[in-house]
């Protein structure tokens, strides 16, 4: 069986790191024979992006507004559900995540062991040199410890970017998905309601431009309400 794949990379204000993210997915697809789909949803940048995406005929949705990572990831699960995609690979447009790790994300995936995986850096033979800040570090373990007491399983990637789903939760994320801190808090809500997640081990660059869309002072913030939102998931949300 050939499975669609879609890769949805949310992208604002990515005008110096966007075109060589996407031309990494065409090479990618040219040397190994593959025919991964990309999709870019500019989520309202004010910079060049757009320009650049258009310039280059890369194939995207320009949003009027920005809607946050969860809005726009969301939009791209939206046009893999509407186009009957089987697979769909959120992407970082920033130049951290490593198209060479794209096969293995999928392939659990493909041979039906999970509906989710996860690129990890923290996980067995994820060597990755780059593995954030510290603080950050610090709160993934929070966060991660919260999500075992909260699901009974252990993630300890909580904040990545890099994962794939299958067509039951892309039709299920199309309709119903976090806008706010989507990567833990999806993953909480998938695990509650009996998908099976699993974490890949993946090679992780710091981003080449740009800054996080979590700053260094934000961090105690974040840590805190994204442990505040797990608690609160409930089984069935996903189904509201």
């Amino acid at each position: 069986m050939i499975y669609k794949v879609l890769i949805v990379i949310p992208a604002f204000n990515e005008e110096k790191s966007i075109a060589k993210t996407c031309d990494s997915i065409v090479k990618y697809n040219e040397v190994n024979g593959t025919k991964y789909d990309m999709l870019v949803i500019n989520d309202g940048s004010t910079d060049q992006t757009e320009e650049i995406l258009s310039k280059n005929g890369i194939p995207h949705i320009r949003l009027l507004n920005n809607l946050g990572i969860g809005g726009a990831v969301q939009t791209g699960y939206k046009y893999a559900a509407l186009h009957d995609y089987d697979i769909a690979v959120q992407f970082d447009g920033d130049g951290q995540h490593d198209i060479a790790f794209i096969d293995d994300l999928v392939s659990p995936i493909v041979n039906d062991k999970a509906d989710m995986t996860i690129g990890s850096r923290f996980v067995s033979k994820g060597q990755s040199g780059f593995k954030s800040s510290f603080a950050r570090r610090t709160g993934i373990k929070m966060i991660s410890a919260f999500i075992k007491m909260k699901t009974g399983k252990r993630i300890f990637d909580t904040t990545s970017g890099f994962r794939a789903i299958n067509k039951k939760l892309i039709r299920t994320f199309a309709n119903n998905y976090p806008l706010e801190y989507p990567e833990p808090i999806s993953t909480t809500e998938a695990l509650l309601n009996g998908y099976r997640v699993e974490e890949v081990p993946v090679e992780m660059k710091e981003r080449e431009e740009g800054k996080s869309s979590i700053r260094l002072y934000k961090n105690f913030y974040y840590m805190v309400n994204v442990i505040l939102n797990i608690i609160i998931v409930r089984k069935g949300d996903l189904d509201e």
